[in-house]
């Protein structure tokens, strides 16, 4: 007898063990891995992972691709994890996997994916109408007498890019019609190489050219070093989100004349805190305060949750920002 309530008191504390060492499990899908912007954010998923108690970790596909996104997910849920957090290359393309993370009981968050419809809920730190604009408004500063200016995407898949290239060029054509839009849109903003020679393709074809509005945190920096190259600082304008470490030196030089961007490694740190609250099934209502998006006002219909954390980019920001590791 003695004996078996021994087996049993250390069974109980293997249990107990156990269940203590259990961690909640969140897989972050990112667009692409290794450039500077997810580095940041894969810095603050982690970190706010530790400080929830949550095994949160960032997967990064090798390029931007769709098919890529959707593999990883299925990883994810072949794992068993408890949230997938995803930022969309093509929401279409990420809607029957997500439908298949859900039906398995799995919460999902994404951020920078508004139109996603199988999401718990996505996030913005910057309204899309208003991010656009801000870029518009600046470039239309910046630019002095007439010619044309380009727009570029990180693909023309990606939803929110578009969205704000469509308020940008919309916000263009009624307020600054001095300039004309080169094409459509280019999508190459996920990629260095591909912004830079796209640029200089541009440059030599259109001589009247005043401004890159480059919507993708590699597109203002593949079309900066262009600009530069072709000795155009100044003269053609480059603007758009970038991570300050990698651009800062450009805006010193006078080739990237400045944007609005969010802080990555606080949306990295936003995705883990919004998924610890579904998995713990903490309401979230009008006037929930949420650390790093603030006090929010939640679109129950869409499943979105936009608010206005937006940092300016400038020769007066750029180090500061870097030196906090952006």
């Amino acid at each position: 007898m003695r004996h078996f309530i021994s087996l049993l008191s250390a069974l109980v504390i293997t249990m107990g063990v156990s269940s203590t060492v259990h961690a909640q499990k969140m897989g972050v899908v990112v667009k692409i891995g290794g450039i500077p912007w997810f580095n940041a954010m894969e810095e603050g998923i982690k970190a706010r992972g530790a400080e929830l108690g949550m095994d949160a970790f960032m997967v990064g596909p090798t390029s931007a691709d769709p098919a890529l996104q959707v593999r990883a997910i299925e990883d994810l849920i072949a794992q068993g994890v408890d949230v997938i957090g995803v930022v969309p290359n093509d929401e279409g393309a990420l809607e029957p996997v997500l439908t298949k993370a859900r039906n398995a009981g799995i919460k999902v968050v994404a951020h920078e994916g508004p139109g996603l419809m199988n999401v718990d809920w996505n996030f913005e730190l910057a309204s899309s109408t208003g991010f656009g604009e801000a870029h518009a408004k600046l470039l239309c500063e910046k630019a002095e007498g007439s010619g044309s200016y380009v727009v570029y995407v990180g693909s023309l898949t990606v939803p929110l890019h578009n969205a704000w290239a469509d308020a940008a060029i919309a916000w263009m054509g009624a307020n600054c019609p001095q300039l004309q839009l080169v094409g459509e849109r280019y999508g190459v903003a996920e990629s260095v190489d591909d912004s830079r020679t796209t640029a200089l393709d541009l440059i030599a074809a259109n001589p009247d050219l005043k401004g890159f509005l480059a919507f993708g945190s590699q597109g203002p920096i593949g079309a900066g070093r262009a600009v530069q190259e072709r000795r155009m600082g100044g003269t053609i304008h480059v603007l758009g989100p970038f991570s300050p470490g990698q651009g800062r030196q450009l805006v010193h030089d006078g080739i990237l004349s400045g944007g609005f961007m969010w802080n990555p490694m606080e949306a990295g740190k936003v995705f883990v805190t919004m998924g610890k609250l579904l998995v713990d099934g903490a309401p979230i209502e009008e006037g929930t305060m949420i650390e790093g998006l603030g006090t929010v006002s939640p679109d129950f219909e869409t499943r979105n949750i936009i608010t206005d954390n937006l940092l300016e980019l400038n020769m007066n920001t750029v180090d500061g920002l870097a030196e906090m590791g952006l």
